[in-house]
């Protein structure tokens, strides 16, 4: 039968490829991703079992390997051991051999011993699975012609293609190259778009990066993941459990004094704060003290130091010379952020050291900066995760 089994007219063909393509996007970032990395959720076996049955035909991915690599990527972000960062070895090569740089890493047993523990060990993932991984690529490949034909070699090229281009190359590569950033986390993640629907919500990386063990990727009231809109459908058909999502800032009406409460959800808040903080005091004070700045000078005041190489640094320092103003609030951002990474202190201590910090913001007189002050007290712990 040269139209398979299925004799599929033109459009059904290209409506079983987008499915089964996207059956894939979905297993790599619920499976392997939300569930095995970053355990954001436990998915029910039946389904965690699909997605792992599906990407050794579609893929011949071994769970083991995939989450050693990711995890190893965000424990050496944008350095020279991170296993595949533009930042470090080009965009060009990432876009084009991100399958290849994942390879080379999967195949280091250190990093397999190091980064993939936890993962299924089972008699299928020892012998089938890991053992025998290349067998579902050809699985799938006999499926498909036999279901589909001849054009069936194309639906299924398509198939191997999805995770290497999709995956290894745009999110692994332009999610760390171009983009824009709600959170100024310590690494170049940029969110692609902030629709994550193509990508199954891997698009939306800078906030993926900001809360990595967070199971929802979509952070702002215009953004979109689809991948928390299936764990959403399987939370009420009872084959997902949430064990983590990123957290929100609640506010209390008001209060006049910093607390433990306070200071606790400031720290868990702390990329929800600086965020607030370049949106409430930075950004105002550049607008007033240099009139016109354009796109770059606010990447140069908001982006983290670490970020920033010697050109960027000598360029921001030639910013700060212009407007005292300005020069102080950015030292009380980089003195905000010492608070919550410097070394362990005891809790009256930080209590002590924030409440100094919001005394000397009130003294500026910079009007911006003495808001936001008032507005760090304010913030409380939440009841539950939401």
């Amino acid at each position: 039968m040269t139209s398979g089994l299925l004799d599929l007219p033109w459009w059904g063909l290209i409506i079983a490829t987008v499915v089964m393509a996207h059956i894939t996007v979905m297993a790599v970032t619920l499976y392997l991703h939300r569930d095995q990395t970053h355990r954001g959720i436990d998915l029910h076996p039946v389904i965690s079992h699909f997605y792992r049955f599906w990407l050794w035909l579609t893929s011949g991915m071994v769970t083991k390997e995939w989450v050693a690599v990711h995890r190893k990527h965000h424990a050496r972000c944008e350095t020279e051991d991170d296993p595949h960062s533009p930042q470090m070895v080009g965009l060009s090569k990432v876009l084009f051999q991100g399958a290849e740089l994942y390879q080379d890493e999967a195949a280091k047993q250190e990093t397999l011993d190091k980064y993939g523990r936890g993962t299924p060990d089972d008699w299928l993932e020892r012998e089938i699975y890991t053992g025998r991984s290349y067998y579902g690529v050809f699985i799938m490949l006999f499926t498909d012609v036999i279901l589909f034909g001849p054009i069936g070699l194309t639906i299924y090229a398509i198939q191997m293609i999805t995770i290497p281009v999709l995956a290894a190359g745009i999110v692994n590569g332009v999610g760390h190259y171009w983009g824009y950033r709600s959170f100024e986390c310590k690494d170049a993640a940029t969110n692609v778009v902030p629709w994550g629907i193509v990508l199954g919500g891997e698009e939306l990386h800078n906030n993926h990066h900001a809360f990595p063990s967070s199971a929802k990727f979509s952070l702002r009231s215009f953004e979109f993941d689809v991948g928390w809109l299936y764990i959403k459908i399987f939370l009420a058909l009872g084959l997902v459990k949430i064990r983590r999502v990123a957290p929100a800032p609640v506010m209390e009406t008001e209060r006049p004094y910093i607390d433990l409460d306070a200071v606790k959800a400031i720290v868990i808040n702390r990329l929800h704060v600086l965020r607030a903080y370049s949106s409430g005091v930075m950004l105002p004070v550049m607008r007033k003290e240099l009139n016109a700045a354009g796109g770059r000078v606010r990447r140069l005041l908001t982006r983290d130091l670490c970020l920033l190489d010697d050109k960027a640094q000598e360029n921001l320092g030639e910013i700060l010379n212009q407007s005292n103003a300005l020069r102080t609030v950015y030292e009380f951002r980089q003195g905000l952020q010492r608070l919550w990474e410097g070394h362990t202190v005891s809790n009256d201590r930080l209590v002590q050291q924030f409440k100094d910090w919001c005394s000397r913001a009130e003294e500026t007189g910079i009007e911006a900066l003495q808001r936001f002050a008032a507005e760090l007290r304010r913030y409380r712990l939440q009841s539950r995760l939401n």
